[in-house]
């Protein structure tokens, strides 16, 4: 397992796997072990994926300062692993909380940034509003599901701002295309894998200043690819389609009967759509 060090000494460690071009992947959760990306689906077979495991998560150490865990702070991380890597451009891959960071770095050096693939983003970086009923007439497409009703009242309570911690386990099904066994266990990993500590702290005060990031992504030349999930409320496609309207060549693929994570609901049907975008070019 490869590793380099960070410019305040934190030691960073990344995965290699798969064949073809690299692509840099940025995981989400917000502060999540990059375990839980695996292949993207088989993505291995047209790309050599690269994943960072973010400060203090997976392989990464703890760094001496807690204060670095929040997300502009972790620019110079991204930074440091493209001169690692050497390359000039990379392409790169975020999903979810991974795309606020993925945003920073565009921002911030745009020289540097070959095609860029956001997987359901987030929209902390940029400002985006998604609003209560955009969650929920999200949800209501899974109205046949066995686990609907309670699920969605707990969705109700949380977007009301009156959740308890049951009503955020009793949502867990609306994160994925299928809500079963193998859901379930992908979930109660989930768990495991990210550090509470630093995702407590990646989107505190001072991270993001939405009306520059915003401006630098207008100017970004190069193709981006927004892909949504059809089911996911955390990023409804309403406004998944904003957020592919701040880039001046971006596409918007939504992805039908996926939720938060799509690789792993249709794995052809995700693979095809980021082969197609990313092709065969690299980074140099």
């Amino acid at each position: 397992m490869p590793t380099f060090t960070a410019p305040d000494g934190t030691t960073l460690a990344y995965h290699v796997t798969g064949d073809g071009p690299p692509l840099v992947c940025l995981p989400g959760g917000p502060m999540q072990d990059s375990v839980y990306l695996g292949d993207l689906g088989g993505l291995t077979a047209h790309r050599t994926l690269i994943r960072l495991d973010l400060r203090g998560t997976g392989r990464s150490a703890v760094p001496p300062d807690p204060a670095s865990y929040r997300c502009d702070r972790q620019v110079a991380d991204v930074e440091a692993l493209r001169e690692e890597l050497g390359l000039e451009r990379m392409d790169l891959l975020a999903h979810s909380a991974g795309a606020n960071l993925a945003a920073l770095y565009t921002a911030g050096h745009p020289d540097h940034v070959g095609r860029l693939a956001l997987i359901t983003p987030s929209v902390f970086a940029v400002g985006l509003d998604i609003t209560a009923e955009d969650r929920l007439e999200t949800a209501r497409l899974r109205r046949d599901e066995p686990w609907f009703a309670p699920a969605y009242a707990s969705l109700e309570a949380i977007t009301s701002g009156r959740a308890t911690a049951d009503d955020w386990d009793a949502v867990a099904p609306f994160w994925y295309g299928r809500w079963d066994d193998e859901a379930r266990a992908f979930r109660a990993a989930e768990q495991r894998q990210r550090n509470d500590e630093a995702a407590a702290l990646y989107a505190s005060d001072g991270a993001f200043d939405t009306d520059v990031v915003r401006a630098a992504l207008a100017a970004f030349p190069l193709p981006v690819l927004v892909l949504a999930g059809e089911y996911d409320v955390a990023g409804p496609p309403l406004v998944m389609k904003e957020y592919a309207g701040l880039f001046p060549r971006a596409e918007l693929v939504v992805q039908n009967g996926a939720g938060h994570f799509p690789w792993r609901d249709d794995q052809e049907r995700f693979v095809t759509a980021l082969a197609a975008f990313l092709g065969g070019a690299g980074g140099h």
